[in-house]
């Protein structure tokens, strides 16, 4: 056995899907490392082929892909990654989901439903991976779909950071466009300095898609800066109705806050048009040049998804990111 020689050094490789570049590039600059060089492309009937172009085995992967449209196709190329790095002999497999498709779908509402967030979670353990790590998961049940480690990681600290930049010396108020997320507005709260919170009681309606009926602002907001912070901004209609009825109640102003921007027709016009002075996300989701618009403010993942990426690859704490705490 004297010609064998046993490495011990962990070796870090970042992979990026086709979906969100950009962010995948930010990232692997952040830590400085290189993507692996990736061949992916499409046969004739549209089945997808992916190649690493270098040897992953024995490496600490970490494959990151955001779950934009065409969001299938895009979670099958995710899933075609992993199994790719699977049969390399990668050591360990990390799949990084900046946004986690199917996260709406977490439970049943009714009879002869699926629960395809637990659907996706398991489809990404048959794949191999080891480990997840998301950002700003839709219901926090979801940690529990998948079974092994799950970071996840909150857009909360970049967010309160802008906002207290920028409205700092207005006097805020958060606001919560359902009950339902009020945990979300009592975080922004407390990282605002225990601001003021309201929520807006809406109705939704269970035979329509993305289509509420009845808004009514809970808790005083008048003369006040509203904060109105969601998880996501899809078709835009819960949060734009949400702004017009805290101006109606004689807000002094509203902030539109979320993490994911979705951003599916017509929510550009209709944020465009709406009465908000601004709306800030983030960059886990691509954002093409023709739905950018003026009042549109987008923060950077990168450094959240990279030190994240870090304190795995090093055996340190995800959970301090956000305490304090070891």
């Amino acid at each position: 056995m004297t010609g064998m020689k046993k490495t011990t050094e962990k070796n870090l490789m970042v992979f990026s899907g086709r979906a969100h570049p950009e962010l995948s590039e930010e990232v692997a600059t952040l830590l400085g490392v290189d993507l692996v060089p990736t061949s992916a492309y499409e046969f004739a009937n549209s089945e997808i082929y992916v190649r690493y172009e270098e040897s992953v085995r024995g490496c600490d992967a970490f494959v990151i892909q955001s779950h934009t449209a065409p969001i299938n196709e895009w979670i099958m190329e995710h899933l075609i990654m992993v199994d790719a790095l699977k049969r390399a002999s990668a050591k360990r497999i990390t799949v990084v989901l900046p946004f986690y498709g199917y996260a709406r779908q977490d439970k049943k509402h009714r009879g002869r439903e699926p629960i395809s967030a637990r659907l996706m979670a398991d489809l990404f353990k048959t794949a191999g991976a080891d480990r997840l790590i998301a950002v700003d998961l839709h219901a926090d049940q979801i940690q529990g779909y998948f079974d092994g480690p799950v970071d996840h990681l909150m857009a909360l600290p970049i967010l309160t950071d802008y906002v207290k930049e920028h409205y700092g010396r207005e006097q805020l108020c958060v606001v919560s466009p359902d009950a339902g997320r009020i945990k979300v507005a009592e975080r922004w709260s407390a990282k605002l300095g225990g601001v003021p919170l309201a929520f807006i009681h809406k109705s939704r309606r269970t035979d329509r898609p993305n289509e509420t009926v009845a808004n009514r602002v809970v808790g005083e907001v008048a003369g006040k800066m509203c904060v109105l912070t969601d998880d996501m901004i899809d078709t835009g209609g819960t949060i734009v109705k949400a702004a017009e009825a805290l101006m109606n109640d004689g807000a002094a102003g509203v902030i539109i806050a979320a993490t994911h921007a979705i951003l599916s027709d017509p929510a550009v016009d209709r944020l465009k048009n709406c009465p908000a002075v601004e709306v800030i996300v983030t960059n886990t989701l691509p954002i093409s040049p023709d739905r950018e618009f003026d009042k549109l403010t987008t923060l950077s993942i990168a450094p959240l998804v990279a030190r994240a990426i870090r304190e795995v690859f090093e055996d340190g704490s995800v959970t301090s990111m956000f305490d304090g705490h070891a």
